[in-house]
């Protein structure tokens, strides 16, 4: 009983201090974000709303935040429903080709974001597909940054769920198998599907090389926004960056209600 009483305590107190770490970057940028006056002391000396208001009253950064979403969720949305039922048919019937599907979608990994850039301007920016510089490439990219992520996250659901037996299981019922995988395999695996989407969505809300390399010139996206303002002021620099993770957040808690909804809808 003490053995396990002081493993509970040593494991509460690393996840504690994992805490502490990750979030007093998190709280120093908040805190100077509203400061006015912050020099030699712990705290802020004075607080103020400018920063704030100042970049609210940017409709640079309104216009690059709806850039950015509109963006980011055509992209998660493109590639759920690529990978959906593309991931559900390999891991399902053909399982011999999850070994080289395991090995193409980790190629974003092994590929630099300076290096992809480079490669699709020079494929795209001449010839009869001309898209570089344009919207339709970055959501391409996009659909490649986000391929392990969303690969992995739907095929683990579809393991931990036994995909296979639950088919089998409905088909033997008498369904057939698109409502089988409507009716009985899409709830199973919902979960982690909006986890996929929402870690998908968070990725490329942050990406910020393809961004720019690809369409820095021509769209401005909230990330290349924030570079282009963090040489202005530090001050208004934080107040984007404590609006951005606030706007992540709040996307975040959205979906995860949204998927709850609806799972619960659909069982």
């Amino acid at each position: 009983m003490m053995t396990r009483l002081k493993a509970s305590w040593t494991h509460r107190s690393l996840m504690f201090l994992l805490m502490i770490y990750l979030l007093i970057p998190l709280l120093a940028t908040g805190l100077y974000a509203f400061a006015k006056d912050w020099q030699t002391t712990v705290l802020p000396e004075s607080w103020t709303l400018e920063w704030v208001g100042e970049m609210f009253q940017d409709l640079r950064f309104l216009d690059a935040l709806w850039t950015s979403l509109y963006l980011c969720l055509i992209s998660v949305a493109l590639s759920l429903v690529v990978m959906l039922p593309a991931v559900f048919v390999i891991t399902v019937y053909l399982p011999r080709w999850e070994t080289f599907m395991k090995g193409l979608v980790v190629l974003p990994y092994a590929v630099p974001g300076v290096v992809a850039a480079v490669g699709l301007i020079r494929t795209y920016s001449s010839g009869p597909i001309d898209i570089a510089g344009t919207a339709y490439i970055l959501i391409g990219a996009y659909f490649v940054v986000i391929l392990p992520y969303m690969y992995q996250g739907i095929r683990n659901s579809l393991l931990t769920v036994s995909a296979v037996e639950l088919l089998n299981a409905a088909e033997l019922l008498g369904a057939r198998r698109m409502r089988a995988f409507v009716t009985v395999i899409l709830p199973n695996i919902w979960p982690g599907v909006i986890i996929s989407t929402l870690l998908s969505f968070s990725v490329l809300f942050g990406e910020f090389v393809l961004t720019n390399m690809l369409v820095g010139g021509h769209i401005q996206t909230i990330q290349v926004y924030l570079y282009q303002r963090v040489g202005e002021s530090g001050h208004l620099a934080s107040a984007i960056a404590i609006s951005y993770f606030v706007f992540i957040l709040a996307m975040s808690t959205i979906l995860m209600k949204l998927g709850r909804k609806i799972n619960g809808e659909v069982r």
